[in-house]
């Protein structure tokens, strides 16, 4: 999810999510151009799952996408 969403931050769209039981418990990763050491421990805090910054880091971004998945299905109990 993007920090700089048109209309709504990122950072109030997870507590959105977070509040909601049937999104609570999916992790979302955060990318942003804000990618001050201080934007990212912010971001963490909020409760992303990662923080990556613009531009996209390819092998980053797919490993992130690896590690997060495996996350989902262990937290849900789905099978790989």
């Amino acid at each position: 999810m993007d920090i700089n969403l048109p209309g709504i931050s990122g950072n109030r769209a997870l507590k959105i999510l977070r509040e909601d039981p049937a999104t609570a418990h999916i992790p979302v990763v955060a990318l942003s151009a804000n990618a001050m050491p201080r934007d990212i421990e912010r971001g963490l805090e909020a409760g992303f799952f990662r923080y990556l910054t613009k531009p996209i880091k390819v092998n980053e971004f797919m490993q992130t996408l690896d590690v997060t998945l495996e996350f989902a299905r262990q937290g849900t109990g789905h099978a790989k």
